[in-house]
């Protein structure tokens, strides 16, 4: 079997028929994902030295991108032994995903087209997870869709904010059929769109939508950390087309961070940020080798943020995502 060794000094196994990402997965190795398939670029790896395959298509890379030897860890196998440039997770033990049933506990409609679902899991679930990452909620025809984690665990309730999405095959449920006590399940945790150490740091989030999910389960666990492993700053910077986007109050009781909402389509008695959340940002001229920024949204303020901030100077490896991209089948 070829083996795949990392510029962190760690290697393992290409098991057949799977991808980069699980045969270090089944190695105990942790590999940065989330959508695991092919439509992110949260897996990016640059390969060094040796030969992959695709295993199904690649379409979170440019053209560019891929000329440059840029592959995603989810989609690609080792045919040779391989040499990859990514930033594992080092000895950081993520929690086991897991199906468990679950019911809904509540429903509040937060805009015209976002409710919040907390659902309820079972009192002996051990469901564990990490601010920042998503789980996937199935349906009762077995469709699968992935929703970030918005709440710092507690209770055993898990809160969800959910955009309605044209023709989604879950949307339908979501916003006309759903209601309490619905029984329903749920698969993870997943994804590692989670803070790192933060001692020291500047942090900056960019959001844009129901992005600010997994944000605010962050900022929520930034609260509760100890004075010596906080960060030195907390910045939010979230946008939206119109002021009803911005659904939830992100600054409420919360001293530590500074909040900046951003509109691409303010109207005229808008005094805030015009724009978009990565260009607000780099306006501010921030110093980016004390910076660490986690941005969630689209997929074009994902990628669009990564390219200007990297092009400015924010070292690659101080960028982290979770890039909203469509679960239909490729």
């Amino acid at each position: 079997m070829p083996l795949i060794r990392i510029t962190s000094g760690v290697s393992f196994s290409q098991l057949p028929g799977k991808s980069i990402l699980e045969s270090g997965e089944r190695s105990d190795i942790g590999l940065p994902y989330s959508c695991r398939t092919g439509r992110c670029s949260s897996c990016k790896c640059l390969v060094l030295s040796g030969q992959t395959e695709l295993l199904s298509a690649e379409l979170g890379l440019t053209q560019e991108e891929k000329t440059d030897g840029w592959i995603l860890s989810c989609v690609r196998t080792a045919v040779s032994d391989l040499d990859i440039e990514v930033d594992d997770l080092g000895e950081l033990e993520l929690y086991d995903s897991k199906i468990l049933p679950c019911r809904i506990n509540f429903i509040e409609r937060l805009s015209s087209d976002v409710i919040c679902v907390i659902l309820r899991l079972p009192p002996n679930s051990g469901f564990l997870a990490m601010p920042g990452q998503h789980v996937e909620v199935i349906g009762g025809d077995g469709v699968r869709r992935s929703y970030s984690i918005a709440n710092k665990l507690a209770e055993n309730l898990v809160e969800l904010h959910i955009k309605k999405v044209a023709n989604g095959s879950l949307s339908e449920y979501w916003f006309k059929l759903a209601k309490e006590n619905d029984l329903l399940r749920l698969n993870g945790p997943l994804g590692t769109f989670f803070l790192r150490d933060t001692r020291g740091k500047n942090i900056v989030f960019l959001a844009t939508g129901t992005g600010i999910a997994p944000v605010k389960a962050m900022l929520e666990s930034i609260e509760h950390l100890s004075a010596e492993n906080t960060p030195d700053s907390v910045t939010v910077f979230w946008g939206g087309r119109t002021p009803e986007d911005l659904y939830y109050d992100v600054s409420e009781e919360k001293s530590f961070l500074r909040y900046v909402p951003v509109l691409s389509r303010a109207h005229q008695g808008w005094d805030g940020e015009i724009g978009y959340v990565q260009e607000v940002f780099v306006e501010e001229k921030p110093d980016l080798t004390s910076t660490m920024v986690y941005a969630c949204g689209s997929d074009q303020m994902v990628h669009g943020a990564r390219d200007l901030l990297v092009g400015l100077g924010l070292p690659t490896n101080m960028f982290f995502s979770d890039a909203f991209v469509s679960s239909a089948p490729v």
